[in-house]
């Protein structure tokens, strides 16, 4: 199984990745990069620009980039999306105003020859909070079922409290792994 995998690799020199984070401004990209750091979650300020932080993950270091979600920002996002390995995109569960304008930039992202066939993570964040739409309502507004040339799995979260965010980095590590075989 995947257990014995990461074993198998553990004897091996750590591999890097090279992952962008990406979605609208206060969707909780910088608390979810925190949390998969092992920080403090509870002060968080708007990324003005990018954070850079390697997390170690079933034996691989992932170079985790965090670029800005605000519309000014947007338009520099394709300037880093050149050998990413992995796409993870978190939208504001409970901003159901926005949902048409996040559904609009990650349909462009995809699009993107540099990210042509790169797995496609999206984090349905702020599910802790009472007027969160469920992640399965979510997958089916950004149409997702139609993303045919890449592999793509939406996971239910909290970047606050943790809940839902290792189900989303165990999904990482299979396809890691499915991409090594």
């Amino acid at each position: 199984g995947l257990l014995s995998v990461i074993q198998r690799l553990k004897g091996s020199p750590e591999q890097e990745l090279r992952i962008v984070l990406l979605g609208l401004d206060n969707a909780g990209k910088t608390t979810l990069l925190k949390r998969l750091a092992s920080e403090e979650v509870s002060t968080i300020t708007p990324t003005q620009g990018f954070n850079v932080k390697s997390v170690h993950s079933h034996g691989f270091k992932l170079n985790v980039w965090d670029i800005g979600g605000q519309r000014s920002i947007r338009p520099y996002w394709r300037k880093y999306l050149g050998s990413t390995d992995l796409l993870i995109y978190v939208i504001d569960s409970a901003d159901q105003k926005r949902f048409e304008e996040t559904g609009q930039e990650l349909a462009e992202l995809t699009e993107e020859e540099s990210l042509m066939g790169v797995p496609l993570l999206v984090f349905a964040n702020k599910q802790d909070l009472v007027t969160a739409v469920p992640a399965a309502e979510i997958a089916e507004g950004l149409s997702l079922h139609t993303y045919r040339d890449r592999e793509w799995q939406i996971q239910a979260c909290s970047a606050l409290s943790g809940e839902g965010v290792q189900d989303g980095m165990n999904w990482i590590s299979s396809q890691i792994m499915n991409r090594k075989k």
